[in-house]
């Protein structure tokens, strides 16, 4: 299963991103889809998830900012981003889990998208 993220930019502080990310190959269901980041010589964090019931996750620090979406019809999950600050400057990764049509479970990683914050 592969993914392939966009949407990621260079935006003043206060902007607003939307960025998306597609998965394709032979996929049977998909479980978690989530968000994480990394920002230079820190660990990745998980920004948000949401899983096949619709439920999610917020890292406190986005919550009331952030708001991740799924289209199951296009195996696609965004992430909206508004109120942008400099430390929300990373590069952002997608991931997903799920079963493949020989049922065997997949995890897979986008390829990162690098989103930077201007202040």
């Amino acid at each position: 299963v592969q993914l392939q993220a966009s949407g990621g930019g260079l935006v003043h502080a206060g902007g607003s991103l939307r960025l998306s990310c597609a998965a394709s190959g032979s996929i049977f269901s998909i479980n978690v889809m989530g968000w994480y980041r990394q920002a230079s010589e820190k660990k990745r964090e998980l920004v948000a998830r949401i899983n096949s019931s619709g439920s999610t996750h917020y890292l406190d620090s986005v919550k009331g900012w952030f708001t991740i979406s799924r289209d199951n019809a296009k195996n696609t999950v965004y992430l909206q981003m508004k109120s942008l600050k400099p430390e929300d400057t990373a590069v952002y990764y997608c991931n997903v889990d799920g079963e493949d049509w020989s049922e065997a479970d997949f995890d897979s990683w986008g390829q990162g998208t690098l989103v930077t914050v201007s202040s």
